[in-house]
């Protein structure tokens, strides 16, 4: 820690958590070293960077705080209990750092994406089957693209979004909007 703060002169205006790893499979498969390893990559790191960096936070005067969690911490996406619990975890811990932190002007708030075309991500949607799925379910019809969420990670940072604290956005191609739709049924 005083690396960091000897680097950015005692202050650090923002903190990006952007770390996760997966293991799909379902809940009784799961061993407790797989649970253990998720828990600690994708949520306890981000908690306690977010501990360290508190101090610097607060000596911006402006801190800024953004999660990069999951749409699956938002719903149900099939691809793994314990992913989507961090993830959603993380959703919580974004609520929360807002509403304490917020005297310290310390703003947190979290990125949900959905299916984004990066390397990690890739070979999934190579399955043409699976990539149908997605799409169909999908209202603009496609996985997303990294600048995409990018772009709002960066503007959650300037001072545009100076009055936006404790909120998860999620950037989805509008799937979490997305409800159950019958079929019409002839009049």
């Amino acid at each position: 820690m005083n690396k960091v703060s000897s680097l950015f002169t005692g202050k650090l205006n923002i903190l990006i958590n952007n770390v996760g790893t997966n293991t799909w499979k379902p809940t009784m498969d799961y061993t407790a070293e797989e649970l253990s390893t998720m828990m600690s990559t994708n949520f306890e790191s981000a908690f306690h960077f977010c501990q360290l960096a508190y101090p610097l936070l607060k000596a911006s005067g402006a801190g800024c705080i953004v999660f990069v969690s999951s749409v699956a911490g938002v719903l149900s996406l099939n691809i793994g209990s314990i992913y989507g619990a961090t993830k959603g975890a993380m959703n919580q811990l974004t609520m929360n750092l807002a509403c304490e932190w917020a005297k310290d002007n310390i703003r947190s708030n979290c990125v949900a994406p959905y299916f984004i075309r990066t390397p990690l991500v890739e070979p999934i949607l190579s399955s043409k089957e699976f990539l149908a799925a997605l799409n169909s379910r999908t209202p603009l019809g496609r996985p997303g693209q990294p600048k995409e969420v990018a772009h709002l990670v960066a503007f959650l940072c300037l001072p545009a979004a100076s009055y936006i604290t404790g909120e998860i956005i999620c950037v989805d191609g509008g799937v979490t909007a997305n409800g159950f739709f019958f079929p019409r049924a002839r009049l």
